[in-house]
């Protein structure tokens, strides 16, 4: 048997929450990288769009891994991890709302009963996402600022310091500038939280009733790499606006659908898809770290607290 034994009592709310949010955090220490790198790849057509206009420099980045050995080689290997701090700080108020509170908000939908539909799960990923989206999207700008900004000598950086950024974008922008793209981020994510978890659901919940498998590691495993390529292909057109808007300087856009009109008569629909495979790379290994990880912690917190409750 592979794993902690499933336990025979659900595991409490709070237990969900501190568990997402340490198994969010983990999956970002490990994939960081590829969210950089598909930040940097989202973020190119604006370049490529200036050079066309005479304004900029030629193109540097060119795939996944040729973009991770460009940072590399002009940047350091730090750069690889520029914005972790925020990064961190995004997933350990995030997921711990939008995972961590899934199950809750899904009992409190349908009122304690055993039977849930599909249309429960999926107002119920929307309804996590949203208020995780309003909590931690300070966070999620400066994330983003901080992955898109290079670090080559010669180059004024934008921020010196996570407090910095917060402190910067806040004197500069104003209070609103910290929550900057919150609408897409809200769209982004509720149809993230809504495709990961309702399809990672509905996977382990197929592979039980249907396979061998029982609700341990291969399970989990294959649950969250299906849901990870589900979510990539539906949410990655909101992500490249999301990621282009927070990242723009003070009135470069109108507003988000204005981004993303830009975009559309600038670069060509396939704009929406720029950074698809780091995409998938860094939402994939996410996916499968994250839940396998969130399964094992929620079994160890259960039964450590069991085995409290039994000395005393």
């Amino acid at each position: 048997m592979v794993g902690f034994e499933p336990a025979d009592v659900p595991p409490s709310a709070a237990v969900k929450f501190v568990g997402a949010g340490t198994a969010a955090c983990i999956a970002d220490l490990l994939t960081f990288p590829l969210d950089t790198a598909k930040v940097r790849l989202q973020i190119q057509g604006e370049a490529i769009a200036s050079v066309a206009a005479g304004n900029g420099s030629a193109v540097k980045y060119r795939g996944v891994f040729g973009t991770i050995s460009t940072m590399v080689r002009t940047e350091g290997p730090r750069s690889l991890y520029s914005g972790l701090v925020a990064g961190l700080q995004r997933q350990m108020s995030f997921a711990s709302v939008r995972i961590g509170l899934y199950d809750s908000v899904k009992q409190f939908y349908t009122r304690g009963s055993e039977h849930v539909g599909i249309s429960i799960r999926l107002l119920a990923g929307c309804t996590t996402g949203a208020m995780a989206v309003v909590l931690a999207q300070p966070t999620d700008v400066v994330k983003v600022r901080f992955q898109a900004q290079a670090r080559s000598t010669g180059l004024a950086r934008r921020y010196c310091s996570t407090i910095d950024a917060y402190r910067t974008i806040a004197r500069e922008e104003g209070i609103r500038g910290l929550w900057k793209g919150t609408a897409p981020n809200i769209v982004r994510n509720a149809t993230v939280n809504c495709t990961e978890l309702v399809t990672y659901d509905f996977i382990k919940d197929t592979l039980l009733k249907s396979t061998p498998l029982t609700d341990n590691l291969p399970c989990h495993f294959l649950s969250a790499f299906g849901a990870g390529l589900c979510t990539t292909v539906i949410a990655s057109p909101v992500d490249v606006v999301k990621t282009r808007y927070m990242n723009s300087s003070l009135g470069q856009y109108r507003s988000t659908l204005n981004c993303a009109a830009t975009m559309m008569t600038k670069e060509g629909p396939l704009a929406f898809y720029k950074g698809f495979m780091p995409s998938f790379l860094r939402l994939g290994s996410w996916n499968v770290v994250m839940f396998v990880t969130y399964e094992q912690l929620k079994r160890a917190m259960m039964a450590a607290n069991h085995n409290c409750t039994t000395i005393l």
